[in-house]
Formats: structure tokens, C-alpha cells, sequence
């Protein structure tokens, strides 16, 4: 009888084996996920653009079933909805992965015609079309970083300082982002300092003339101002170029370029694209997306910043200056202080 038990047992486990139980972990795998990162421009001389295709990059890298095409549709506006609408028309993308405020409207009209495309936009916020998830960076937050660091260069005895309460700012294109984030920021965070300051606005028209970024900047100079900003994609190197020759210092939006021009270059923001496109591709993959709605991105979520810990930095702001507002922005990211608009 015992032996007949055990033999019985046996025939049990062999056709019943632990796993159909559920004791064996189910093993499942996903399909294919393709994505589309659309550059509203071109990435060369377009930090942001490139830290975006950078991120869809290593997101592409955690997952062997991932397939990635990079679309650059240059600097021309008027062509990007029928370029876009074009590539979705395809239907081989899961997700359209860009970047840019005016492709929220482009992308909410192109999904009335595509009701399976999913978009997801940052530096951009819209609300409302469940296609879409937007994330826009707190941009008045990394102004007024800027903008205070130009301002406390401004109120020091470094080379070529002027002394007349002017900053600048050289512009490719004014758009709302610019008008109701950047500049105010901007301004109030030199304001933060000293309220008679100034600021003197150039623009350039595009995104990619360097020698009427150069004339610009040399007129914002010759006009009295010390300290430059710009946002002018591949046109910033005029900029950089015309602060060179004319002892004054920049302060540089979204990217870290202290090595382009150490001395001149005295402080950088970081618009962490990278992480974010990271962050979102994951979610998106793992359907964790909060669809129609918008986010913003702000210094404590870590996708706004400064670049603080580079050598450069430390080495070429006078410690005067660097300890005073290294002191104001950790308190700042750490909340003590707070910054909102």
C-alpha cells in the first residue's frame, strides 16, 4: 500500500506540476514599442533637443523590444504639422516623444484625424485630449536663478563690469513661454538683489544666425549691460563669441557649457531633458501615464536645477559671489526658500 501511495504521488506530480498551482512565476513579455522622437528643429547646436533624443536613447537601451526613430524637421514652423501628420499617417509609432510649447496645438489637431496616437510634449502644458500628456518645466524657477546670479556678477569688481543696473537677453523668438516665464523670472530674480535693475532685450528672429546673435550682444554691451543670457540654439555661440571680445559674462539656460568658454560662462541651468524623457518613456511603457492632463516640473522633482558641482563653476566665480548664492540655492532646493509663479 505504501508503495502504491508514493507511485501515486508520483503520476500526481507529473502531470500536475508545482507551476500550474501558481507557486512558478508566470513569465510574460511585451510587444514591440516604437517610438517617434519629433525635433522641432535640428539637435546639433540644440541642447535641449539633444538631451531629449538622449533619454529616449537610454530608455531604449533598459529593453531589448524597443525601437526608437529620431525625426529632426528643421527650424521652419510652418511645415512641422504636415511633416508630423506624415509620420503618424504611417501608424508605426506607439508614442510621439517631442518637445517644443507650440506642438501642443499641432499634436491636439493631428490626433482628431489619429484618435490612436499618443503624444506625450515637454516644455509644454495642455490639458483636455486624452491622447496627450504634456510636462513643462518650471522655467520662471531657472530664470530667477539666472537672473539673480547675473545680477550679484553685475554688483561685483570682476573685469569689464560696468556698473549701470542693465542685464541682458538675447532671444531667438518671443512666444508665451518667453513673455510669461522667462523674462519675469528673469528680471524678478535680479530684483531679488537690487530693483533698479534693468533689462535690456534683443531678438534675433531665428534660431541660427551667429552673427546677428554677435551684433546683438556687442549692442547690449556697448549699451551697458555686463551680464548676457540668451536662448538662441545654435545662434548662442554669437552670443558667447561677442562676450569674449567685449569682457562681459554670460549666464546660459538649460544645458552646461561652462567649458565652451571658461571665464566668460558663469553660470548654467539645467532643463534635465534627459531625465524626463526617461521618466516619461518608462511610465508610458508601463501605462502609468496620466493622459490628458499636464505636469510641472519644478526644482524639488529634480528636471530644474543649476549646475553647481562643476569644476569650472567653482574655479572662475569669485567665492565672494559663489558661497553667498550656493547658500541661497540649497536652500531653495531644499524649500527653506520658495520660488513660485
Amino acid at each position: 500500500m505504501k508503495k502504491l501511495s508514493l507511485l501515486f504521488l508520483f503520476i500526481f506530480l507529473t502531470i500536475f506540476p508545482l507551476s500550474a498551482s501558481g507557486n512558478k512565476e508566470e513569465v510574460t513579455t511585451k510587444k514591440d514599442f516604437s517610438i517617434l522622437v519629433f525635433i522641432s528643429g535640428n539637435l546639433a547646436g540644440s541642447p535641449p533637443y539633444q538631451k531629449l533624443n538622449d533619454g529616449a536613447i537610454e530608455f531604449s537601451k533598459k529593453h531589448e523590444n524597443i525601437k526608437i526613430k529620431t525625426y529632426e524637421a528643421g527650424f521652419n514652423q510652418a511645415e512641422w504639422e504636415s511633416q508630423l501628420t506624415s509620420l503618424v499617417a504611417t501608424n508605426l509609432y506607439d508614442i510621439v516623444l517631442t518637445t517644443n510649447p507650440s506642438l501642443s496645438e499641432i499634436c491636439d489637431k493631428i490626433s482628431k484625424k489619429f484618435p490612436n496616437q499618443k503624444f506625450l510634449i515637454t516644455d509644454a502644458y495642455f490639458e483636455g485630449n486624452p491622447n496627450i500628456a504634456t510636462f513643462e518645466f518650471n522655467q520662471y524657477q531657472q530664470s530667477y536663478i539666472l537672473g539673480r546670479l547675473a545680477a550679484m556678477i553685475s554688483r561685483s569688481n570682476l573685469k569689464g563690469i560696468r556698473n549701470t543696473n542693465k542685464l541682458g537677453f538675447v532671444l531667438s523668438q518671443e512666444y508665451p513661454l518667453i513673455t510669461e516665464q522667462i523674462l519675469p523670472g528673469y528680471l524678478d530674480g535680479a530684483h531679488s538683489i537690487d530693483p533698479a535693475f534693468t533689462l535690456d532685450k534683443r531678438i534675433i528672429g531665428n534660431w541660427y544666425d551667429a552673427d546677428k546673435a554677435s551684433e546683438l550682444t556687442s549692442s547690449i554691451i556697448n549699451n551697458g549691460s555686463d551680464v548676457i543670457a540668451t536662448i538662441s540654439g545654435s545662434a548662442s555661440i554669437g552670443v558667447i563669441n561677442s562676450a569674449k571680445e567685449n569682457n562681459a559674462y554670460i549666464v546660459f539656460h538649460n544645458d552646461n557649457i561652462y567649458n565652451q568658454a571658461p571665464g566668460v560662462v558663469l553660470g548654467c541651468g539645467a532643463m534635465n531633458q534627459d531625465k524626463l524623457a526617461l521618466k516619461i518613456l518608462d511610465d508610458a511603457y508601463n501605462n502609468k501615464i496620466n493622459w490628458g492632463q499636464a505636469e510641472v516640473e519644478s526644482i524639488d522633482s529634480g528636471f530644474i536645477d543649476f549646475y553647481s558641482e562643476d569644476p569650472i563653476f567653482i574655479d572662475n566665480l569669485p567665492q565672494s559671489i559663489r558661497l553667498d548664492f550656493i547658500s541661497w540655492l540649497n536652500d531653495f532646493r531644499n524649500g527653506i526658500i520658495t520660488i513660485n509663479k
